[in-house]
């Protein structure tokens, strides 16, 4: 019953912002805002950019809120909205390159228990090329495949694959080097 509750509250909520209700528009920005602030920091190291890229993003999905059709989580609309804000901002403010790898061989990624924490991880990403950085966040972080992230950011199949195995080589190289220096054996 209270699923049933919340999801029409929300879906009211929705509503009224998309006949410009300012309360209802502050209150999707506050209950997302954090959510999305964080999603924007993981595409650009800058918090200051970060903000002003969620805060562009969220006047896409008031802009667009009418287009959303109740299908599929509110959130999941809304996050998407801002990666493709972050994807067009890194396009336009930064040389990207793709290299096409025609030795690449997938690699398997050694996942250990974290002992990092959430700052720690975000900065072990920062330290990647941007390339490397958004193919990895498309897909370890938004669960792309990587057809989509082709698709979406125009190159090869095969350039994301070898993309995400040489950012999860320097991801590892990075971990051994933190174990090592949170363990005093640096």
């Amino acid at each position: 019953m209270k699923i049933i509750d919340l999801h029409q509250e929300e879906k009211n909520r929705i509503q009224l912002a998309v006949e410009n209700n300012r309360q209802a528009q502050q209150l999707i920005y506050s209950k997302y805002a954090p959510k999305m602030l964080s999603v924007c920091r993981q595409y650009v190291k800058d918090i200051h950019h970060a903000e002003d890229l969620m805060i562009t993003a969220f006047m896409k999905v008031f802009a667009n809120l009418k287009k959303f059709e109740h299908k599929g989580s509110f959130e999941g609309w809304i996050r998407r909205i801002m990666v493709n804000e972050c994807i067009s901002y890194i396009r336009a403010n930064k040389k990207i390159s793709f290299l096409e790898d025609e030795n690449y061989q997938e690699e398997s990624f050694n996942a250990t228990e974290s002992q990092f924490n959430v700052e720690e991880i975000q900065l072990l990403i920062d330290t990647l090329p941007d390339g490397y950085k958004m193919i990895f966040n498309l897909y370890a972080i938004e669960g792309f495949k990587h057809q989509e992230i082709a698709a979406l950011l125009n190159i090869n199949e095969g350039t994301s694959k070898s993309q995400l195995s040489h950012a999860r080589r320097l991801l590892q190289n990075e971990i051994i080097k933190l174990k090592k220096y949170h363990n005093g054996t640096k």
